[in-house]
């Protein structure tokens, strides 16, 4: 989170909620949430981080929530991509930066990346004291937590409710985490899947500007059924047009990018797709590869020195 310049009001309160979902903005649900959290902390400045996130892709709200998470104002993180709402997955809250930051969600790896980033759980609590709930009306379900356990919890916590008010203490090392694909090398190739696409079009990769340091100016790049030349460049419009560029983007990770174009259109790709990375040669197109999500760990930063 960026460091904390903002006074809170009472002695542990937070003014601000960083809000992040899958709920879109077709229906009400967004905006239901805004009001719950209104009509219990009024005080409450909402910061919509995006609703976008394509429904129940965990890991794509992971990944947009730890790119946002060191340019957050501190405060309360309401993170709701929550498939499994109503089975037995945890609802948690879990403070972070020494209680500069408690971000609140379910426990299903969705936190799991902004976590590392800001250097790790502190405490962390299960959302189980109904009287920071709200209450359910005649025949309701527990199908809306966003509505009816994260948004009043992170409400209370901005009026200044302890944490450990809202339910028992957990283990940070239970706390499932994020699931994230890893590159490998495959004989010459170097193989990375696409993390994200932004509404440019511009891909994503797992991989940084290090991992491919072996390699020339020029790298051939093979995706699903295209093979492309691909030159290193700092800026867009660098890129000559009609040309497949690698860019380090705003994350600090390795994006295929055109001159105002979109490569995933033009190289048929999704976020999940696999690309290779090899020398320029004169082989023809690989076939598409599978990549294998794994479990890894994430660099930690500090709190407040991003």
């Amino acid at each position: 989170m960026a460091p904390d310049t903002n006074p809170r009001p009472g002695s542990s309160g937070y003014d601000t909620i960083s809000f992040i979902s899958d709920f879109g903005l077709g229906d009400e649900f967004v905006g239901v949430v805004h009001s719950v959290i209104a009509n219990i902390a009024s005080h409450v400045r909402v910061v919509d981080i995006t609703h976008g996130i394509a429904p129940y892709d965990i890991q794509a709200g992971g990944l947009a929530l730890a790119r946002a998470v060191s340019y957050l104002v501190p405060g309360v993180v309401l993170a709701v991509v929550d498939p499994g709402v109503g089975t037995d997955r945890r609802a948690v809250a879990v403070e972070v930066g020494e209680g500069s930051a408690v971000l609140v969600g379910p426990d299903n790896g969705l936190l799991g990346p902004a976590i590392a980033l800001v250097g790790g759980a502190g405490r962390a609590v299960e959302l189980t004291n109904e009287r920071y709930h709200l209450p359910r009306q005649n025949e309701q379900g527990e199908t809306f937590d966003g509505r009816d356990v994260f948004a009043p919890a992170a409400a209370h916590l901005c009026l200044g409710v302890p944490l450990g008010d809202l339910g028992p203490l957990l283990d940070p090392v239970t706390l499932l985490p994020a699931v994230l694909p890893v590159s490998y090398e495959d004989k010459e190739d170097l193989v990375a899947e696409v993390l994200w696409i932004d509404r440019f079009g511009n891909c994503q990769l797992n991989l940084s500007m290090e991992d491919i340091g072996k390699f020339g100016a020029e790298l051939q790049i093979v995706a699903d059924n295209h093979l492309r030349i691909a030159e290193r460049f700092v800026g867009y419009e660098d890129i000559p047009k009609g040309k497949v560029g690698l860019i380090i983007d705003s994350s600090g990770l390795l994006s295929l990018a055109m001159c105002r174009q979109s490569v995933a259109a033009e190289l048929d790709l999704h976020e999940g797709a696999p690309v290779k990375l090899r020398q320029p040669s004169d082989s023809e197109p690989s076939h598409r590869q599978d990549v294998t999500p794994v479990s890894v760990s994430i660099h930690q930063r500090d709190v407040g020195k991003q």
